[in-house]
């Protein structure tokens, strides 16, 4: 079981009870980029542990935060053509203010 540490949890984390019912290809497709962006943080520590020249270290992190973005776009893509669309179907059109609000957090980084 992973714990997250509290610091790090936001409050609509800790608030929201809702589930995502991605496709079992998908899911597979997310844990299998989240395990390799694992991968490369471990490689980075090891980088900084091992005193790495900063050059290297930077396009590491740049490649990482690539594929945290890539992840992140995977992600959204399907909670347009799931969540979203489900609950606009639904009549629930404040699901686009939440939209809204997520892809704002996504293009702040």
């Amino acid at each position: 079981m992973t714990v997250i540490p509290e610091d790090f949890l936001t409050e609509e984390s800790v608030v929201s009870c809702r589930k995502s019912h991605h496709p079992e290809e998908v899911k597979k497709n997310l844990i299998h980029r989240l395990n390799r962006i694992e991968g490369q943080i471990r490689g980075i520590k090891g980088m900084i542990e091992r005193d790495v020249y900063c050059d290297d270290v930077i396009t590491q992190l740049s490649a990482t935060q690539s594929a945290l973005n890539s992840t992140a776009n995977v992600l959204l893509e399907g909670h347009i053509k799931g969540c979203v669309k489900s609950r606009m179907d639904a009549g629930d059109e404040e699901v686009l203010d939440e939209l809204l609000t997520t892809i704002s957090k996504l293009v702040r980084k």
